[in-house]
């Protein structure tokens, strides 16, 4: 112990900063509340992105990412929040852990909590690639997805190292003749790999700004985009040819939802993990021997509002996939109930062509019965027989039927393709 921290350990007793037994219970309860939440949420979009998937309303490359994102969000809240209630809250300065678990947990909790915010860039570069330049994203198919989300948890691992080497279990024990009589463990950044950690700390926080200016940049590039898709043929921008009125309304609403969806992600990461990027350079920008006890108050009083916000963040991905997907709302309401009902999204349209052809048929029927009134025979005949005749099987040497006869065939056949294709569905994120 030097003299910077001999001075600041005689001036105060230690355990007079740690919060009163009212915030203390106050806390418990609510990060009690936020780990439920969170495993409950979490693990409902996990089983909803695979029923979306399974039904056709997701494409796999969408699932895998977002099935990514929150398992790292469940790892965040389970490593994370028992080890903060205990160390952090109930007793900040006094721990019972070993110097391996001390950095294991460091590690950990860094590696996970960077898998995150990578998942989130990773996510938003293929949207991007898809909606900004679509051959170029089906000249990279294949193992694409598995590769970016496989650099993202190594990056996290990468970011996460140093902490094994400059973090650990350190404190000292006052004599009962010079001071209080308290035991001062900590786990903290390592005194001797202080240059180190500050390194580590700085650089973690450029990947974090790196990657919300990179998400803001790809949202600016995919909402121009958009713009311009929506904009009547000929409207293109800088001479380029603008798309087709009768482009399909679900891909221009899968797109807006994507758009959606990356802006709130990248709000909600931009506001929550602010404080705690606060917290961590508060103990990269001065050195422990140089804390006076204004700032060492003000870090004790800034911790458990930066955790708080941090694990919100794990927290609120599930309920920014309800605000931007109605059909996900659905299915995660039916998930919680136990009770699926979502049908696959080709009977969905099968049915729906059927519908529509039956219904095309009926004036055709009408004018029939009033033309042949007297043919009763017939007309039942007709009527039985019209409604399927999209079954009936042509012989070789029977001509093709003309474009109009085979109209309602034609438009089956279209809905049906279109769904089996690789055009997002309205509910994907």
């Amino acid at each position: 112990m030097n003299e910077g921290e001999a001075e600041i350990s005689k001036e105060k007793d230690w355990k007079e900063l740690e919060p009163n037994y009212a915030i203390k219970i106050f806390l418990t309860v609510l990060y009690s509340l936020i780990l439920l939440t969170g495993i409950v949420g979490n693990g409902v979009t996990i089983q909803v992105m695979q029923v979306l998937q399974h039904n056709g309303y997701m494409q796999k490359y969408v699932t895998d990412h977002l099935v990514s994102l929150a398992c790292s969000d469940l790892l965040v809240l389970l490593i994370g929040m028992p080890v903060e209630l205990y160390s952090a809250t109930w007793f900040p300065f006094t721990s019972t852990s070993g110097d391996a678990s001390c950095k294991i947990y460091n590690f950990l909790f860094e590696a996970c909590s960077y898998a995150t915010i990578l998942n989130v860039a990773t996510l938003s570069f293929e949207r991007y690639m898809a909606i900004c330049h679509p051959f170029r994203f089906k000249a990279l198919a294949g193992e694409r997805t598995g590769g970016l989300i496989a650099l993202a948890w190594v990056t996290a691992v990468f970011v996460a190292i140093p902490l094994l080497f400059t973090t650990g279990m350190e404190g000292h024990v006052i004599e009962p003749d010079v001071g209080p009589v308290q035991n001062l463990t900590f786990c903290t950044n390592l005194r001797e790999q202080w240059g180190v950690y500050r390194a580590s700390i700085f650089v973690a926080f450029i990947v974090y700004m790196v990657v919300l200016a990179s998400v803001g940049v790809m949202c600016r590039g995919m909402i121009l985009v958009l713009q311009k898709t929506m904009r009547p043929m000929g409207g293109g921008v800088n001479g380029e040819e603008g798309t087709p009125k009768h482009e399909n309304a679900r891909v221009k609403a899968a797109k807006k939802q994507t758009i959606l969806f990356l802006g709130l992600i990248v709000g909600s990461l931009t506001v929550c993990w602010l404080p705690n990027q606060v917290r961590r350079l508060m103990t990269a920008a001065v050195p422990k021997s140089s804390w006076t006890m204004p700032y060492f108050r003000s870090y004790v009083a800034l911790h458990p509002v930066a955790d708080t916000f941090f694990y919100l963040s794990s927290v609120l991905n599930p309920f920014l996939y309800n605000l931007s997907s109605r059909q996900f709302q659905q299915v995660f309401v039916q998930v919680l109930r136990c009770r699926l009902t979502i049908e696959h999204v080709n009977k969905r349209t099968l049915r729906s062509s059927e519908a529509n052809s039956a219904r095309s048929l009926r004036p055709l029927l009408k004018s029939l019965r009033c033309g042949h009134g007297g043919r009763s025979t017939q007309t039942q005949s007709l009527e039985f027989e019209m409604p399927t005749f999209t079954t009936l099987h042509i012989p070789k040497d029977t001509p093709a039927p003309s474009p109009e006869e085979a109209l309602p065939t034609t438009n089956e056949s279209r809905s049906i393709s279109v769904r089996k294709g690789n055009e997002p569905d309205e509910t994907e994120i």
